[in-house]
């Protein structure tokens, strides 16, 4: 069973990443990691995330001279802002949710 305060802070992970895209997710990061395993694991998921979209952007902005970059591009936003809202959601309702196609650095 997850404190509800965990929730909070998880889900805040995700919404702050929203107008805050670094330092909103680690100043919580960094204030609850080792308060709560919950936190510390939906930090981890977004950081995970946060460098895996980074690589994606810049395959598609090399692609872009190929043709195929601007939809991959807008394929990709769309995908983050999507993935960002059900990966809040999911925190929010206490549940550990693992965001698809992105790769684990921690």
């Amino acid at each position: 069973m997850v404190h509800s305060n965990d929730k909070i802070w998880a889900g805040a992970v995700y919404l702050s990443s929203f107008v805050f895209v670094l330092f909103g997710p680690l100043v919580i990061w960094l204030l609850k990691r080792k308060e709560s395993s919950f936190v510390d694991y939906h930090c981890k998921e977004y950081f995970n995330f946060l460098i895996s979209y980074t690589i994606y952007t810049l395959v598609a902005f090399i692609l872009v001279f190929v043709g195929i970059g601007i939809i991959l591009a807008w394929a990709i936003s769309v995908y983050v802002i999507v993935f960002t809202i059900i990966a809040a959601v999911k925190a929010f309702n206490g549940e550990y949710y693992r965001i698809p196609l992105i790769i684990r650095f921690f």
